[in-house]
């Protein structure tokens, strides 16, 4: 199997995991009281599992290198933080399949113009007209299942 096709099949099966994830925590949100509150114990719970894999994996950060960082790069964690909240927040209110074709909309979006821009240390891809179309494709689809 190939390096792409490998990162394909492990971003599918991600984005099974964030399927999963939405009404999991929003049952934890309703138990807990509310969304933030699931979003603090799931990232505690997926900060133990991390915690445990490095120690498996004898995986340890390079301290310069981490000091070496602009502060961007450290605020991976509040956009994860916030899309579990909302994610806790929201699967009851308009189903898992609006919220994520939401979500993947945003992203989608996102994701072009960072590439477009070669954004945060990243290659160059231009966001040309089959790129575009691909991103309003996303959009209506999103739309649609909202609408459904």
């Amino acid at each position: 199997m190939n390096l792409a096709v490998l990162t394909i099949f492990l971003a599918a099966l991600g984005g099974a995991g964030l399927a999963l994830q939405a009404p999991t925590n929003a049952m934890l949100g309703r138990a807990a009281g509310s969304a933030a509150n699931a979003a603090l114990i799931s990232f505690l719970v997926g900060s133990a599992a991390l915690g445990v894999f490095c120690l498996i994996a004898r995986a340890r950060p390079d301290g310069a290198a981490l000091r070496a960082l602009p502060w961007y790069a450290w605020s991976g964690g509040i956009y994860g933080a916030f899309f579990v909240a909302v994610a806790a927040f929201g699967a009851p209110r308009i189903g898992v399949g609006a919220l994520l074709t939401a979500a993947v909309a945003g992203q989608l979006a996102t994701g072009v113009l960072l590439d477009h821009l070669g954004a945060l240390g990243l290659e160059r891809h231009p966001a040309n007209l089959t790129r575009m179309a691909g991103l309003a494709l996303v959009v209506a689809g999103a739309a649609l299942v909202r609408r459904g």
